[in-house]
């Protein structure tokens, strides 16, 4: 039976976006509401992204986390609760900026397909849980070229 505390550090091994430094587990989810819970380490990040299928809402469990919006950047403080709504009003990245591990829990609604948007590499990505035509999950990175003036 998994451990679906939010307090215990069985980690479940998968795919890094942060620079090497996160860890996560998914809790138990539905269709349509998800949740997991991730630490990031001390320098580590997660990508400024926003997506076009679902809303997040992250809450600190602990640490002090810097997140930046298009609005800017700020230091949450534990506890602290933020929604992220679709488009790019969403968009969000997140540092730990700290010298100690940072906890936290991302609930969201688990559209699919889903895209979501990457400004600072110019990347878009593309993912469904249905199969695609390869017979494999989709999962497709699509690099933005960049437009020049005409």
């Amino acid at each position: 039976m998994a451990d679906n505390s939010i307090w215990s550090d069985d980690w479940e091994p998968g795919e890094d976006w942060s620079g090497g430094g996160s860890r996560s587990k998914r809790l138990p989810r539905g269709d349509d509401l998800g949740a997991s819970v991730y630490e990031l380490g001390p320098g580590n990040w997660v990508p400024f992204h926003f997506h076009h299928g679902s809303e997040e809402l992250l809450v600190v469990l602990r640490g002090r986390p810097t997140l930046r919006t298009g609005e800017g950047s700020r230091q949450l403080e534990e506890g602290e609760a933020v929604h992220f709504p679709r488009g790019p009003d969403g968009a969000h990245g997140l540092s730990n900026e700290t010298d100690d591990p940072v906890r936290y829990l991302v609930a969201s609604t688990l559209r699919s397909p889903e895209v979501a948007e990457y400004p600072d590499t110019n990347q878009i990505t593309a993912q469904a849980r249905t199969g695609s035509q390869t017979g494999e999950r989709l999962w497709l990175i699509h690099e933005v070229s960049q437009r020049t003036a005409e």
